[in-house]
């Protein structure tokens, strides 16, 4: 049987019965952690090993969003404190090359704390560019105001994340930085004409376009759908994000709870769904909304499992775990290279 065609949250930091029978008869792809859900590295790691078996199955996905700086699920004292992406573009406009290895050394140490609780998915790099406009639900987390550093850190990330084995996922596609406000509580319309979007915002994407799992933004571009959010359009996810950008890995949704988009939230899972999406994205833990979606989605097209399953071909080539010593030495190069710039 194919998983279904989504990912759900849940309320807390333990699965309660209700839930774990829905997940069983719902069988959604995988699973996300926000913060209500973390507390001492112990009892995370068996919520993960909870939701897995909920499902039956080992290879379910956990994902988390652990970033640094604002976007951090993982906290001290128990985890690191990492620092904002505009730290990593800050040094690499003084040194390329220095800001290229802290970053992939940052992202190797991000991904063993996820690893640590046995999580397998980190929603980063983030590709989004930095512009005057940009809103502050973005601002520090874009690595820089050019798309060429962004998709250069974005890509050492990516590899440090794939060598600790763990998944990363490019976003927010096909860019965000646009945005005047807050996707979380209304839908950002962007003006810009799709010559602009295609030297600037796409390019990110573009370059990185080999990488497995996708985010999408819950954006509306006028030069490419004027009637719909990338999420939801037919014609963005096809014309931009397949075919110019040429990405072929798995597209998520992003968070269907956010307000962006209209509609009940079951409708929002099947539009997106419908418009080309792999996985619609749920993540607040309401049992009401998961329920709703759940009646309205299906199991995963043969395209998306294939998707999927390239994605974890591809994680197996790539893992070369630093273990416990290089992730020291990793951890203290790091401390020295970002010494100079904090």
């Amino acid at each position: 049987m194919t998983a279904r065609a989504v990912i759900f949250g849940c309320a807390g930091p333990d699965l309660t019965p209700d839930e774990r029978a829905f997940f069983r008869d719902a069988d959604p792809l995988g699973f996300i952690l926000f913060a209500r859900n973390v507390d001492t590295p112990e009892r995370t790691h068996r919520l993960v090993d909870e939701l897995r078996a909920s499902v039956a199955r080992a290879d379910a996905p956990v994902l988390i969003d652990q970033e640094g700086g604002r976007v951090a699920r993982l906290r001290p004292p128990q985890w690191r404190k990492a620092p904002p992406a505009r730290v990593f573009g800050e040094l690499y406009a003084c040194d390329p090359e220095r800001g290229l290895e802290a970053a992939r050394l940052n992202s190797r140490l991000l991904a063993a704390d996820v690893a640590s609780i046995g999580v397998d998915v980190d929603c980063l790099p983030v590709l989004d560019i930095a512009f005057p406009e940009t809103h502050a639900v973005i601002g520090d987390r874009a690595y820089a105001d050019r798309p060429e550093p962004v998709a250069a850190l974005g890509r050492a990330v990516a590899e440090g994340l794939l060598a600790e084995g763990v998944m990363p996922v490019i976003k927010h596609i096909p860019g965000h930085g646009r945005a005047t406000v807050d996707s979380h509580e209304s839908l950002p319309r962007v003006t810009a004409s799709r010559a602009e979007l295609e030297r600037t915002d796409f390019l990110p994407f573009k370059l990185l376009a080999d990488l497995p799992w996708a985010m999408t933004g819950h954006l509306l571009f006028d030069a490419i759908d004027p009637s719909a959010a990338i999420t939801v359009s037919a014609r963005g996810v096809k014309e931009i994000i397949r075919d110019h950008i040429g990405f072929d890995g798995l597209l998520l949704s992003d968070d269907l709870s956010m307000q962006a988009l209209g509609g009940s939230l079951a409708e929002r899972a099947e539009r997106s769904l419908a418009a080309g999406c792999d996985i619609a994205l749920h993540c607040n833990g309401s049992m009401a909304e998961m329920t709703a979606i759940a009646a309205r989605t299906g199991a995963m097209t043969e395209k998306a499992a294939a998707r999927f399953a390239a994605g974890r071909s591809l994680l197996a080539r790539h893992r070369d775990p630093a273990g416990k010593a290089g992730l020291a030495d990793a951890a203290r190069n790091l401390a020295t290279m970002l010494g100079e710039w904090g």
